[in-house]
């Protein structure tokens, strides 16, 4: 037998073999597309949960930040084909939605643009995760309760995973908040990592 035709033969397979590993181990990334609860809100990127996250699964997988401050779901739509591409995620935790709340936009009009980004995270063959999102009670029940309801019917009409929203057990403790009463503060970043750690660890594959 000539070992050297064999080889000759085998190489290109074996090489498409090797490439594919690489995409795949690459590809082990969560990617947060949120707003300000996300982004470190008056503090540094490395203070903030994403970042502390990522320090506590020791990058496996990798958490990409990919939130900016102030953004609403439209903003975040806006630039998720640009982080897909760059950073092409095998998961995708959506926290999107409290600044079109916040702003009184209405209820139907941020579904149908989270539902335009979990499509766009699906077409990417990404998994997206998407976060419960809730407002003040003061911006009235009628309101709130229709804000509130899009989620869980996103998350049953994509069959996706529905994650609680960290801030309700982060407003119980006011040394938690910052003193405009809507970010959480430092002191509450390992909180916020440890929980999401637990709720994200049975969504994601360590493997």
């Amino acid at each position: 037998m000539n070992f050297k035709n064999v080889f000759r033969w085998h190489y290109p397979v074996l090489l498409l073999i090797a490439l594919m590993s690489l995409r795949a181990t690459a590809a082990d990334t969560l990617l947060v597309l949120g707003d300000s609860l996300s982004a470190g809100y008056r503090m540094s990127a490395s203070a903030a949960w994403p970042a502390l996250l990522n320090d506590k699964w020791q990058k496996s997988p990798a958490v990409v930040n990919g939130s900016i401050s102030g953004d609403t779901a439209a903003q975040g739509l806006s630039r998720l084909p640009a982080l897909l591409k760059q950073h092409q995620p095998r998961w995708v935790l959506i926290e999107l939605g409290g600044n079109d709340g916040l702003r009184g936009f209405p209820p139907q009009q941020l579904k149908q643009t989270l539902d335009q980004v979990i499509s766009q995270v699906k077409a990417a063959k990404a998994e997206p995760l998407l976060m419960q999102v809730r407002l003040p009670a003061n911006y009235g029940r009628r309101y709130t309760e229709s804000f509130a309801a899009i989620y869980p019917e996103l998350a049953q009409h994509y069959s996706i995973p529905l994650v609680p929203f960290f801030m309700e057990q982060v407003y119980l403790k006011p040394e938690w908040m910052q003193d405009d009463g809507i970010h959480p503060a430092p002191a509450a970043q390992p909180f916020i990592a440890d929980l999401l750690a637990k709720q994200l660890t049975p969504l994601v594959n360590h493997e």
